[in-house]
């Protein structure tokens, strides 16, 4: 729930936000081909929220930089609902992503062990009914694991021009308001249902929208020249005092069964629910949301940050975060490919040295064009009649 750029002029870029946004992008793709010594060096094995928890937040920065100059200037009815033609974007783009796994997995589920891997990630059933299966894919009633994020963004957006005529209005309301959503979900474990099986979603949009919420607080401020939570030297103090802890409590054995052992005992003994106690990624449980709070906060006080993220050196990364959506729909496919290729094939570093370098300079030639798409159009609606 921290901006990354204190008094940033309201028209300007911030490439901060793209910048970490390419790293999230990165490290999606690679947690996305389990198995490689390269996961090990993402930011889940130094902390307890990964690159999702990062995007999500990003995404709701970018919602706040985007649609939020309309809410300020009282939008009309086709400016408010503008965010309803990203969210069919959004869906198009989900229901291609889902043809091409099937395709993918149509074509290789002769390999036995593709065919154990499509029971473990929930696509065997559309295997066996492929047209059966074509509308519940299609409206989100069935999702594949590693490709079933976009479905959230979908319910996000939808939900956008309600959230952002609240944040303009009664921000800290709309705050806490979600923050009791968020534990009354949790709490009760409600989850979406999915069909024709009953597997739920794993991205709960009902738990996951308090990180949307908190980066369009964000995003809005930004615009207007603000922060949305002050810097204090005590804040931060916290910040980076809960992330060292983190850090600790994932590489150390000796930290992590102290402190297992001491949520066990809140949990049992003094009746805290397990919204505190727990690390579940689907209600994005407590100290996942804290560490990625924290770790936003303490990133948007760092001066060297915003120097990084303007250094040509890391221009790439920066246009990976800048055309998220191709670059993440590349890298499900590939990351799908990868997992199909390394169930075919013999563990090896090589194998999946190559499988990651390969897919990531796919994605950069991914940004690169859709960067050079938009450069045209923008260059051709500039041109006098």
């Amino acid at each position: 729930m921290a901006e990354l750029a204190a008094q940033a002029a309201t028209h300007s870029r911030d490439y901060r936000i793209d910048f970490l946004r390419g790293v999230a992008l990165v490290m999606i793709f690679i947690n996305h081909i389990p198995g490689t010594v390269w996961e090990n060096f993402t930011s889940r094995n130094f902390g307890f929220s990964d690159g999702a928890e990062g995007f999500v937040l990003m995404s709701g920065m970018a919602t706040g930089l985007a649609y939020g100059p309309v809410f300020l200037r009282a939008a009309n009815w086709r400016q408010a609902f503008r965010p309803w033609r990203r969210a069919f974007t959004l869906w198009w783009v989900h229901v291609l992503v889902v043809a091409l796994i099937v395709a993918l997995f149509l074509a290789t589920q002769h390999d036995p062990a593709v065919a154990k891997m499509a029971v473990k990630r929930n696509i065997a059933p559309a295997l066996e009914d492929t047209f059966g299966f074509g509308l519940p894919l299609a409206t989100l009633g069935h999702q594949f694991a590693y490709a079933d994020i976009l479905p959230l963004y979908v319910v996000l957006m939808l939900w956008a021009p309600a959230l952002l005529a609240l944040a303009v209005r009664w921000p800290r309301a709309l705050m806490a308001g979600s923050l009791v959503l968020w534990f009354g979900v949790g709490l009760i474990r409600y989850t979406m249902p999915t069909w024709p099986l009953s597997n739920g979603w794993f991205f709960n949009p009902f738990s996951w929208q308090v990180l949307f919420v908190a980066g369009m607080l964000t995003g809005i401020a930004i615009r207007q020249g603000r922060r949305w939570l002050p810097i204090r030297t005590w804040a931060l103090r916290v910040s980076w005092a809960f992330l060292i802890l983190a850090a600790l409590w994932v590489q150390v054995g000796v930290v992590a069964s102290y402190g297992g052992h001491t949520l066990w005992l809140l949990h049992e003994y003094a009746h805290f629910p397990s919204v505190f106690t727990s690390f579940e990624k689907s209600y994005v449980f407590a100290p996942r949301l804290l560490h990625i709070l924290a770790l936003a906060y303490a990133l948007s006080a760092l001066p060297l940050l915003k120097t990084v993220a303007n250094s040509p050196k890391v221009a790439g990364i920066v246009l990976l975060g800048r055309h998220s959506l191709p670059v993440f729909a590349t890298s499900t496919v590939l990351a799908y490919g990868a997992q199909v290729a390394k169930a075919m094939n013999p563990p090896s570093f090589w194998l999946d040295t190559a499988l990651l370098a390969g897919g990531l300079l796919i994605l950069f030639a991914v940004a690169w064009w859709r960067d050079g798409q938009k450069r045209a159009a923008q260059l051709k609606s500039a041109r006098p009649v």
